[in-house]
């Protein structure tokens, strides 16, 4: 198999031929079609995460389909093709796990950062976390569904029932959640890097009432908003944003630190929460609902031996919606 690993935080990926790798008992081989990259990706490259495993292959949108099943699999099959996402091992025993709160398990492993991912031609993953994915959709346009989209439909949920949903940050995630969220009836306000007048027409395309810079106020108080980016300074903005007893979601696992800000930001009944993975009853709601809302992705493909081309231009912001790597 060949991989794109991480052996040092900060260094560049290095292309590397590894031996094979055999399922064991509970787990499948995949053999990937498709890996998108996420924000997450650049987090564990960059060492923000803590105790990381290295060397690592990173990646955790993976679609691909079985070409070898451990001992005790049921349910799955030779062939099938199934979507790999961040959380890919629990415990099963931890209070959080019995509890219905997998994704907060004691004891986890996650995709492309305590356990090998899907920047490679192969993986190697417990059965459990893998969801079918049948034969809907090109493989390309459903892998950043595997984290993009199920992170953001756990935020958007988290956000509650509110009609007026503000977005901050509009890239991979939200270029999702937004056609979700229209496809609910619900009014999207769509918050950009300032004077990014190109993501905010992409904004408006798929469906948004207003666009603007994360600077500017919206036109009226949002009943909820839900922060991409990994900027902490966004919090008390987006506090302001929202009416008396309004939510603000924060999506990303990782975030520089909140400023302090006066207590009458939050006072009203002003909530403030944090999205902390998934589970996977999150991804089977998603992936049954995205046939029937219609959800288009929009992607940049890049070869395997490219992923760090494509790390740094998500850094930078260089494409819209997904970047995605093609063994």
């Amino acid at each position: 198999m060949q991989a794109m690993v991480l052996n040092k935080h900060g260094e560049p990926l290095v292309f590397t031929e590894l031996p094979d790798r055999e399922p064991g008992p509970g787990e499948i081989r995949i053999a990937i079609a498709a890996c998108a990259v996420c924000r997450t990706d650049l987090h564990v490259v960059d060492g923000d995460l803590p105790n990381p495993v290295l060397p690592i292959i990173p990646g955790h949108e993976i679609v691909g389909r079985i070409d070898a099943i451990g001992s005790g699999v049921k349910g799955l099959h030779l062939g099938d093709r199934v979507g790999i996402p961040w959380l890919g091992h629990t415990c099963g025993v931890c209070p959080y796990c019995t509890g219905g709160q997998e994704n907060l398990c004691d004891h986890p492993l996650f995709t492309g950062y305590t356990r090998d991912g899907g920047f490679a031609t192969s993986a190697v993953a417990d059965a459990r976390y893998a969801f079918p994915l049948g034969e809907t959709g090109d493989d390309i346009s459903v892998a950043p569904l595997l984290c993009a989209g199920l992170i953001g439909w756990r935020s958007l949920v988290m956000a509650g029932d509110g009609k007026r949903i503000g977005l901050y940050g509009f890239g991979a995630a939200a270029h999702i959640v937004a056609q979700v969220a229209k496809w609910q009836g619900r009014s999207v306000y769509a918050f950009t890097r300032p004077g990014d007048t190109i993501a905010q027409t992409f904004a408006r395309s798929l469906g948004a009432i207003w666009a603007g810079g994360s600077d500017e106020a919206p036109p009226e108080p949002l009943d909820a908003t839900i922060i991409y980016a990994t900027a902490g300074d966004l919090v008390p903005t987006a506090l302001k944003a929202v009416r008396k007893g309004g939510r603000v979601v924060c999506a990303g696992i990782h975030m520089t630190d909140i400023p302090t800000f006066p207590y009458d930001l939050l006072w009203e009944e002003r909530q403030i929460l944090s999205v902390a993975n998934l589970t996977r009853q999150d991804g089977l709601d998603f992936l049954a609902l995205v046939p029937k809302i219609g959800i288009v992705t929009r992607t940049t493909s890049y070869r395997l031996d490219e992923a760090n081309q494509a790390l740094s231009d998500l850094r930078t912001g260089r494409f819209e919606g997904a970047a995605v790597l093609i063994p």
